[in-house]
């Protein structure tokens, strides 16, 4: 059994984690740097990056916790962060993790995508293109961050490009196109017979309200302690919402094109384990559509 307090000794394992200043990021890079690996924390504010290295340190001292800067939402900040990251040392693991949850009006990216599809989708498919020779190369774990949304999005043409924008919406296509994109690619890996391998992960109902304080974190939100009893029947804080994400990013007994998440009732909390995915979100043919897509938008080709 999966024991999330009891990690192995990830000393020399060189994982790189988007998004990791804040949330659910963060805590994984907490816990992959307390196990002693090489942590790089991928942001776009180099400010709170820092202190949430510093938040890191204050726990483990010895943690090894470097700084890149990348913004997912401009494709110009993903090339750079792409060339520096190919020429450095080879990754263990890439945890795409960075990600937009909620945009009340419709905004755009540097390069005029819908932010949450271009940030959490795009961005990423565009950093896993440019450094896919490099990971096949190393045997690289690529973890994606979905979401139990999927469920009720479908990747269909009024969907990527609809002609009224809704929140919830925009928020499920971009998380089924992330976990569509997590399968296929694995399928693909497996076809090329590269040695990287492709996982999607997800964190159950995370929620700030649960989450332990960590200072100079955006992770914790205070909230009255009935409320904080209720929720926590169905959900569960950041730190443990990133076991999933932690699991599948070290654990090399979960299967290339696996889908990891909370063991417990409708996947809302509970200890990290293989669970299933919607049937839509690994259907191939939609899959293939969404990478073709990908790579006219972003000008990448994903090459094997």
């Amino acid at each position: 059994m999966w024991n999330p307090l009891a990690l192995p000794s990830l000393t020399g394992r060189r994982i790189l984690v988007t998004g990791g200043n804040a949330g659910l990021g963060y805590f994984a890079c907490e816990q992959l740097a307390g196990a002693g690996a090489s942590v790089v924390m991928a942001s776009r504010d180099e400010t709170k990056a820092r202190a949430a290295i510093q938040a890191i340190r204050d726990r483990h001292p010895d943690a090894d916790v470097s700084f890149q800067q990348l913004d997912l939402a401009d494709l110009a900040s993903v090339r750079s962060a792409a060339g520096v990251l190919s020429a450095g040392p080879p990754l263990a693991g890439l945890l795409a993790n960075a990600g937009v949850v909620g945009s009340p009006e419709r905004r755009t990216t540097a390069d005029g995508f819908e932010l949450q599809f271009g940030t959490n989708h795009l961005g990423h498919y565009a950093l896993v293109a440019l450094l896919l020779p490099a990971l096949s190369a190393a045997g690289t774990r690529i973890v994606h961050l979905g979401s139990i949304s999927h469920r009720w999005a479908r990747l269909t043409p009024s969907t990527l490009a609809p002609s009224t924008y809704r929140n919830a919406s925009a928020y499920a296509t971009s998380k089924l196109a992330v976990t569509a994109f997590g399968f296929e690619l694995a399928r693909r890996l497996d076809l090329t017979r590269s040695a990287a391998t492709s996982v999607v992960a997800h964190p159950g109902f995370a929620l700030g309200m649960l989450t332990p304080d960590r200072p100079g974190i955006a992770a914790h939100r205070d909230a009255p302690v009935w409320r904080r009893a209720v929720m926590r029947q169905v959900a569960q804080g950041k730190d443990d919402g990133a076991w999933p994400l932690v699991r599948a990013t070290v654990d090399r007994s979960i299967p290339n094109g696996a889908y990891c998440g909370p063991d417990g009732w409708f996947q809302l909390k509970g200890l990290p384990a293989i669970v299933p995915a919607q049937r839509h979100a690994r259907e191939s043919n939609a899959a293939s559509r969404l990478i073709d897509l990908s790579a006219d938008l972003t000008g990448i080709e994903l090459r094997f």
